[in-house]
């Protein structure tokens, strides 16, 4: 239940933004589809689908990084995204109508495919520029190498880096927008990571000194607790030093 409450707490801005949405659409009707159903049901349908285009956008948002080159068009990042989300939603909208007793003629699902596109681009859109502000509004600090940034997916490339973690030639970096497991030396991403007030804890751990909430320590062993629920370990030989710098 922690961990949920703490998720929630992370994603608050993109869950108030996709009820705004999902309100937004029930109010708005678009297309009349749900002219029938009472505000209720409304709401629930365009909320849902939504919700789906949001997961389906947070998939595609992960992969696009293994396709396309670093720093890609913001255009095509969007027109993916959108057509990412449309796949996804189209098919579920069938579904729906099949599962309501309604049929939907074949020759008219390319034309609702375009609808639902239509919608899904001006969702995306405004999910990139929502992005693009809170990134601009806490850009003023120092801000990572781009040695890292560039191996993230798109969703985390402006998020603020919480923790590090070294998994074979693997490392996973967790934001305060999610997670990525990125092919790169912990050394290169500390190296990249210069600027920002932080520390290696332990030979496969670098920490943000912002993101800790606690520091345990008793048993021969140290750990930091973090803002988004992990704890990461510390070595006995960074122990002195973090305590000297006041981490302890």
């Amino acid at each position: 239940m922690k961990r949920a409450l703490e998720w929630v707490r992370r994603r608050r801005s993109d869950l108030l933004l996709l009820l705004a949405i999902g309100t937004f659409l029930t109010i708005i009707s678009p297309f009349g589809a749900t002219d029938r159903l009472g505000f209720g049901w409304a709401w629930i349908y365009w909320t849902g689908l939504v919700a789906l285009g949001a997961a389906a956008g947070h998939a595609a948002s992960q992969a696009l990084p293994r396709i396309l080159p670093p720093d890609p068009p913001r255009w095509l990042v969007w027109l993916l995204l959108s057509a990412a989300t449309t796949l996804a939603v189209t098919p579920a909208i069938v579904l729906v109508q099949w599962l309501s007793g309604a049929r939907v003629p074949w020759g008219f699902i390319p034309q609702l495919f375009f609808f639902v596109w239509v919608i899904s681009a001006a969702i995306t859109a405004v999910s990139m520029l929502v992005e693009a502000v809170q990134a601009g509004a806490g850009g003023a600090g120092p801000q990572p190498g781009r040695a890292l940034t560039d191996k993230l997916p798109p969703r985390l490339k402006q998020a603020r880096i919480l923790s590090l973690e070294a998994e074979d030639h693997y490392l996973r970096v967790r934001t305060d927008r999610g997670e990525a497991l990125v092919l790169m030396r912990l050394s290169d991403a500390v190296a990249a990571l210069s600027g920002l007030d932080g520390a290696q804890t332990h030979r496969s751990w670098w920490v943000a000194r912002d993101a800790v909430t606690d520091a345990e320590t008793g048993g021969g062993r140290a750990v930091l607790a973090l803002s988004d629920g992990v704890k990461a370990p510390v070595s006995r030989g960074n122990f002195q030093k973090l305590r000297q710098a006041g981490w302890f």
